[in-house]
């Protein structure tokens, strides 16, 4: 019996000792690049950061069907970017975002259409208490644009909130960095937290590094990542070095943020698409941003404006992300947005929701290859006026390519 134990005893310990042993290859063999359990994107919050996202996106659709006496066509571009520069004393949130179509059907003699949409803002959030997660006062700008109306959408507004979102893009590179190194055998020991952070600041120093050596990678990666083996306390071999490369100037890896705001304040409307101008209004606004993991971001934001006039209209809108990396070249994207309007122009109140959801595939550094399933609804339009559309569902899958501009 005894014999029995002692030899179910010594295999139990073989097999630990060769699960252990054999740990490292097997992820290898299997494709599978350890991950350090003990290092998490909650463990950097530097308050003096800055990104910057800025992509184009084009699809087109042509065909010609039985009886069609021309060729119809579809075509859609559109621009979305935005750059935020945080310190401990204000966050300043720079967005633009522009859709346009041009559209062509099959009918003997029709000619083409277009229309565009333009949205742009600037918010600056200035904290009472430099680097605290506290109360601020803060401006915001918005200017929107579109070509079904004569006049333009300005609106200035100034209020308190409270709260702050913290970029940690620089912590997700970093773990993402030290997870392939160790994946090519170029990195042993897993670094401490301290190590991570230090990586992570000097990744989100990049442009300085890019300012004081020259813009392009050629010229400034050789210190950037000769400072990055500083913090490692390593000299990183070719097959090390390759790695950084691959990971912080090739791979695109998208925005992590966490954190949460809300604000308050009074607004002037200086015109509006109904042709109204200077009039008062409220501004409401709250986001929240939260890492599921390291690979997966969720986001929401929600905004209410009114404008006090005749017709007290107001808009809110809620935009909800879900971005997803499913492999180093490979993103899933899902947004769904709400808008509720309550028309100056026919006094409508319209429910428009519209679901998106791509799938993006990295070609480079700059260029993705999309696949994008679109589902939008809209009720409530009783009467449809220009710039509206009527009631009902659209849907479309449509392939594209997205280039990313910054």
């Amino acid at each position: 019996m005894n014999q029995k134990k002692n030899i179910a005893t010594a295999i139990a310990v073989a097999l630990l000792t060769s699960s252990q042993v054999f740990a490292e290859p097997l992820l290898k063999f299997k494709n599978i690049k350890p991950v350090d359990p003990n290092i998490s994107l909650y463990d950097y919050s530097e308050a003096t950061s800055a990104f910057e996202n800025a992509y184009t996106n084009f699809n087109l659709n042509a065909s010609k069907d039985r009886g069609d006496a021309q060729t119809k066509y579809t075509v859609n571009l559109g621009i979305d970017a935005q750059r935020v520069l945080s310190s401990p004393n204000r966050d300043t949130d720079l967005r633009f975002n522009g859709n346009g179509q041009i559209q062509r059907d099959g009918t003997a003699g029709a000619s083409s259409t277009n229309n565009y949409v333009l949205d742009t803002s600037i918010t600056a959030d200035n904290y009472f208490r430099p680097n605290s997660k506290g109360g601020f006062w803060f401006g915001k700008l918005g200017i929107k644009a579109d070509d079904s109306f004569n006049d333009l959408d300005t609106r200035l507004s100034v209020g308190l909130g409270y709260g702050r979102v913290t970029n940690v893009t620089p912590m997700a590179k970093a773990i993402r960095l030290v997870q392939e190194l160790r994946y090519r055998g170029a990195l042993a020991a897993v670094p401490s937290k301290d190590t991570y952070r230090r990586i992570a600041d000097i990744i989100s120093r990049e442009n300085e590094y890019q300012s004081k050596y020259g813009g392009k990678p050629k010229f400034y990666q050789q210190y950037w990542i000769g400072d990055i083996e500083k913090a490692l306390g390593k000299t990183l071999s070719a097959t090390g070095a390759l790695a950084a490369r691959d990971v912080l100037i090739d791979e695109n890896i998208t925005i992590r943020r966490y954190g949460w705001k809300v604000r308050a304040g009074l607004s002037y409307v200086g015109t509006d698409f109904s042709g109204l101008t200077d009039n008062p209004g409220v501004l409401l606004g709250a986001e929240y941003h939260r890492p599921l993991s390291n690979q997966t971001q969720f986001s929401n934001e929600t905004e209410l404006v009114t404008t006090f006039d005749s017709t007290n209209s107001y808009t809110l809108n809620n935009t909800m992300s879900y971005v997803h990396e499913i492999e180093d070249r490979i993103d899933w994207i899902n947004r769904w947005n709400l808008n509720y309007n309550h028309s100056a122009i026919d006094s409508d109140n319209v429910v428009t929701n519209s679901l998106s959801s791509t799938l993006a595939y990295e070609l480079g550094n700059s260029l993705d290859l999309t696949l994008t399933g679109l589902i939008k609804n809209s009720d409530g339009n009783d009467t449809v006026s220009p710039g509206e559309e009527a009631d009902g569902t659209d849907r479309s899958l449509n392939v594209g390519i997205r280039y990313r501009l910054r």
